[in-house]
C-alpha cells in the first residue's frame, strides 16, 4: 500500500473519480463531503496526505488550512482550485498547502502529487522518529560503563544483534532495557523501523488493535482502517516493553502471529504477513512467578526468549557511576544552560553508598534535580533528594553507634571494640590483602574492590598504607 489519502470534496462524482484513480495505484482512500467530517477522519485515521477542494458548498477549504497546519503532525495538503484561480492557489500555499491542482486536472498529475505528498509525510515522520529515538537514548545516557557486568552485556548484544533470533531483556525498572533493545536493532542491519509498544500502558481491550490493526467498522469507534504495530514494524523490530503485562488472550494471538508470520486486522479475513523481529522486555519473573501462576504462557515465553539478556542493577556495577555522572552532567548542564559543574566529595561518596532502587533512571533524575536547584558550581548534599541523603544519614548514625560488637573481624584485640573501629580495622585488612594481590596496582585493586580509583587512593592515604606498598597507577 502506497499510503492513505483523504479526499475532501462536496461533489460525490469528484470524490468517486479521485478514489478510483488513486486506488489503482494502491492508495487507501478515505473521503469526506464536509470539513467537519474531514476533521474527524484526520483525528481518527491519521491520513498520509489530503486532497482538498477549496470550494465546499457554504464552506471554504482555505479557512481550514491554518488550523490543520498547526496540528502536531499535519499531513501535506494538495488543494484543488478552479481553472484561472491561481490567486487562490498562491494564498493556499502561503497558508501551508503542499501543492495545488487546477481543474480540470490530469489523472496522472494527481497520482504524482499524491505520491510526493505521502513521501514527504513519511520523511517527516522518519525524521521525527529519529529525533525521538535520539532524545530517548540521550535521556538515559545510552549504555555507559566499563564494569565486568556491563561488558558482558556489550558482548551479548554484539553477538545477537546481527542475527534474527528473538531476545528477551530482563531487569529492574530503570536499568536501560529499551536502550539495549535499540542497540540490538541498530546492529541488526534491518531496513525497517524500531517500533516500541508499552504493553502495560495500553488497556486490554485495545492492545489487539494496537498490535494487529483494525478495519473500518470493526468495533465501535473504528471509523477508519488502522495499521497495527506488527505491520508498521515490517522488516524492522517490534519491541514489546513490559510483555509480562499482556493479557492471556492477546498472548495466544501474538504466539500464532509469530509462529505463522501472518495475522489479520480486526474485522478482516484477509491474511497479512510481516517480516518482523521481536525483542521483548519485562521486570517480572516470568519463569519463577508468572508462568507457574498461569499469568504468562510458557510456549510464548520460549518463543520470545531464544536469547535472554539480564541487565544488572546499578548497585551491582557501582564502578560505572563516575562515567554515568559525567555523561549526565555534560548533557543536562547543556540542556539547562548551566556552566561546568562539579560534585563535592561527600556527594560522590554518597552516590557510591546508595543502592539506587530506581537504577540509572533515578541517578539521572537525581543529577538533573541537583543541576536545577544548585546555585553554585559545586553541587552539595543539600540539593539531593531527601530519600537519598536522609537514609544515608540514618546509616551513618547507626555506624557511629557505641554498642559493643561480639565476634569482630580477625586482627582486633578486644571484643568490646566499637563498631566504627571494627569497620575501619576490617577495611584496612581487606584493602591490604587486595593490594598484595595486585602488587600495589591501584587501578586493578579498585576494580576488585568495586570502587573508583580516586576513592581508593584517598582510603590508602587515610589508612596510612602509602608507605607499606610500592604503588602504581
Amino acid at each position: 500500500m502506497n499510503g492513505t489519502v483523504l479526499v475532501v470534496d462536496d461533489e460525490a462524482a469528484a470524490r468517486y473519480g479521485m478514489r478510483r484513480a488513486l486506488e489503482t495505484e494502491s492508495f487507501a482512500v478515505l473521503d469526506a463531503a464536509t470539513l467537519d467530517e474531514a476533521e474527524r477522519l484526520v483525528a481518527s485515521a491519521c491520513p498520509d496526505a489530503i486532497i482538498l477542494d477549496l470550494k465546499l458548498n457554504q464552506e471554504s477549504g482555505l479557512d481550514w488550512l491554518p488550523s490543520l497546519a498547526s496540528g502536531e503532525n499535519p499531513p501535506p495538503v494538495i488543494v484543488v482550485t478552479a481553472f484561472g484561480s491561481e490567486r487562490l492557489a498562491v494564498e493556499a500555499m502561503k497558508r501551508g498547502a503542499f501543492d495545488y491542482l487546477a481543474k480540470p486536472f490530469d489523472i496522472d498529475e494527481l497520482r504524482v502529487l499524491a505520491r510526493n505528498a505521502v513521501e514527504l509525510f513519511r520523511l517527516r515522520n522518519e525524521n521525527r522518529r529519529l529525533k525521538r529515538e535520539l532524545a530517548q537514548t540521550d535521556s538515559l545516557g545510552a549504555i555507559i560503563g566499563s564494569s565486568p557486568a556491563i561488558k558482558r552485556i556489550y558482548s551479548l548484544i554484539e553477538k545477537v544483534g546481527p542475527t534474527e533470533v528473538s531476545v528477551l531483556i530482563t531487569g529492574e525498572s530503570g536499568t536501560g532495557k529499551e536502550l539495549a533493545a535499540r542497540e540490538i536493532h541498530r546492529l541488526s542491519g534491518r531496513t525497517g523501523s524500531f517500533v516500541p509498544v508499552n504493553c502495560a500502558a495500553i488497556p486490554p481491550d485495545l492492545i489487539e488493535s494496537e498490535l494487529f490493526g483494525h478495519e473500518k467498522g470493526a468495533f465501535t469507534g473504528a471509523v477508519a482502517r488502522r495499521i497495527g504495530k506488527i505491520e508498521a514494524a515490517n522488516n524492522g523490530t517490534l519491541f514489546l516493553d513490559e510483555v509480562g503485562d499482556m493479557s492471556l488472550p492477546t498472548q495466544a494471538k501474538l504466539l500464532r502471529a509469530l509462529e505463522e508470520k501472518s495475522f489479520e486486522r480486526l474485522g478482516s479475513n484477509d491474511t497479512l504477513t510481516s517480516e518482523v523481529r521481536i525483542i521483548s522486555a519485562t521486570n517480572k519473573r516470568l519463569v519463577r512467578e508468572e508462568i507457574p501462576a498461569g499469568k504468562f504462557r510458557e510456549d510464548l515465553f520460549y518463543r520470545i526468549s531464544v536469547v535472554s539478556i539480564e541487565l544488572p542493577p546499578l548497585r551491582d556495577r557501582r564502578e560505572d557511576i563516575p562515567a554515568l555522572v559525567q555523561s549526565f552532567c555534560e548533557r543536562l548542564a547543556l540542556a539547562h544552560r548551566k556552566g561546568q559543574v562539579t560534585f563535592s566529595k561527600p556527594v560522590y561518596e554518597l552516590f557510591y553508598r546508595y543502592d539506587w532502587p530506581g537504577n540509572v533512571r533515578q541517578l539521572r533524575n537525581c543529577i538533573e534535580r541537583a543541576l536545577v536547584l544548585s546555585e553554585t558550581e559545586t553541587i552539595t548534599l543539600d540539593v539531593l533528594p531527601q530519600e537519598i541523603w536522609s537514609k544515608d544519614a540514618q546509616l551513618k548514625s547507626e555506624s557511629d553507634d557505641d554498642k559493643p560488637v561480639v565476634g569482630v573481624a580477625s586482627g582486633t584485640t578486644s571484643a568490646s571494640l566499637k563498631l566504627k573501629e571494627a569497620k575501619k580495622e576490617f577495611e584496612l585488612r581487606h584493602i591490604e590483602s587486595v593490594l598484595e594481590q595486585t602488587s600495589g596496582n591501584i587501578t586493578r585493586a579498585a576494580g576488585l574492590l568495586g570502587i573508583h580509583r580516586q576513592s581508593l587512593q584517598q582510603k590508602i592515604k587515610d589508612l596510612g598504607l602509602t608507605k607499606k606498598f610500592v604503588l602504581t597507577e
